[in-house]
């Protein structure tokens, strides 16, 4: 029994023991590839130091430079509308026409009167030569002839005001009063229409007291300097930042309930693929380049919520290495804190590393996010296939 017993708790073990090595080959590919005691192969990279611009996402929306409401300046009846919903208008063109004949009959009443008033004054100044009128009578002719032409022009400019005009270039949206309908000038005067511009937009959106800071010890307070900070935005459904423009103004103070200052950007739109109202992506870019170390987001390990990378040393000997991340800059990362100009560190390969220390065999290659990872580690005449990559991608941005 006890022999019997020996040889099956030895079956046990071996069959542990083969159980064991299958896992540790399913968990860990790297064990047994290669030369079991060499250094392992892997794909490295020199960290890049670059001058960049730093950039800055937020959140905005497009309102309009000028905008006008236009409203009856003369009481009456509209008698047209002169143009089509959403059209674009240019200063001036006419927009609606209010019924122009009783103005017109006053224009012509007052010119009558304007005229009467103007010959008594001229026969009032011959008769005072002579003495003939007495000083009253002549100044009382010659303030009602004052009088008479300001009531002519009051008249010519409410037939004018008959013909309701575009006060500014842009965009109309609806007519808001119809044909038939009585308008009036009382303070409440009904709104007819509005008028925004249309080739140029502001983008409003509010920055963080922690990244105005840097603006204002550069000297952009006010206008001063403004020009000199690169502005970009995207539109909703933009993968891109297409559209390049300038800085207007930033606010005079902070929002105390917030912690953010307001910002305004204006952006050329001849082509009209601006909208007021629309949401956009803006990204605000730093005053002058500064120097910045940059990775390929391929070389990024995830350590539960934490940043790190593989650092190859001169000897060839790894170190486990974390790091602090930033934004993006021409499709690499950039990294705050952690690494140094000209370490090397492990692109592809990250899970070949076992242990701290470990020896490798790197094969430089460029560091460039819009390549693979250099010429491929080869095993067993296969390709490695690197599925911490795309994770760590993930995690880092």
């Amino acid at each position: 029994m006890s022999r019997l017993f020996s040889k099956k708790l030895l079956l046990l073990i071996i069959i542990l023991l083969i159980a064991a090595y299958i896992a540790l080959k399913i968990m860990f590919p790297a064990i047994g590839m290669g030369h079991p005691n060499g250094p392992v192969p892997v794909s490295a990279a020199e960290v890049i130091e670059r001058n960049i611009t730093q950039w800055n996402e937020y959140s905005g929306r497009l309102v309009p430079v000028d905008q006008a409401q236009v409203r009856p300046q003369v009481a009456g009846v509209i008698d047209k509308v002169l143009f089509t919903d959403g059209a674009l208008v240019k200063k001036g063109d006419p927009l609606f026409t209010i019924d122009p004949r009783p103005y017109q009959a006053a224009l012509d009443a007052a010119q009558a009167h304007a005229t009467f008033a103007d010959s008594e004054f001229k026969r009032a100044q011959s008769l005072m030569s002579d003495k003939a009128i007495p000083q009253r009578e002549f100044d009382q002719r010659k303030s009602d002839a004052a009088n008479a032409r300001a009531m002519l022009t009051q008249a010519r400019l409410n037939l004018e005001y008959t013909q309701v005009k575009a006060p500014i270039s842009g965009r109309a949206s609806r007519a808001e009063v119809t044909a038939g309908n009585l308008v009036e000038t009382v303070p409440n005067a009904p709104l007819l229409t509005t008028i925004v511009a249309n080739d140029k937009l502001y983008a409003d959106f509010e920055i963080d007291e922690a990244h105005f800071i840097p603006y204002s010890h550069a000297g952009v307070n006010g206008s001063a300097g403004i020009s000199d900070i690169p502005v970009m935005m995207a539109l909703t459904g933009e993968p891109d930042f297409t559209h390049a423009g300038k800085i207007e103004s930033f606010d005079n103070s902070i929002n105390i309930a917030s912690g953010t200052i307001r910002v305004r950007s204006v952006f050329d739109n001849a082509d009209g693929q601006l909208v007021a109202g629309m949401f956009a992506r803006i990204r605000l870019g730093s005053v002058g380049e500064t120097k910045a170390i940059l990775i390929s987001d391929r070389a990024v390990g995830t350590d539960q919520s934490k940043k790190f990378v593989i650092v190859v040393h001169d000897d060839n000997k790894t170190e486990h290495r974390e790091i602090t991340l930033g934004d993006t800059s021409d499709g690499l990362r950039i990294v705050t804190s952690g690494l140094n100009a000209g370490d090397k560190i492990v692109v592809s390969g990250l899970q070949r590393i076992m242990m701290p220390g470990q020896e490798v065999k790197p094969e430089m290659v460029p560091m460039d996010a819009n390549k693979d990872s250099g010429s491929a580690i080869q095993d067993s005449g296969k390709k490695e296939a690197s599925p911490d990559a795309g994770a760590a991608d993930k995690e880092a941005k």
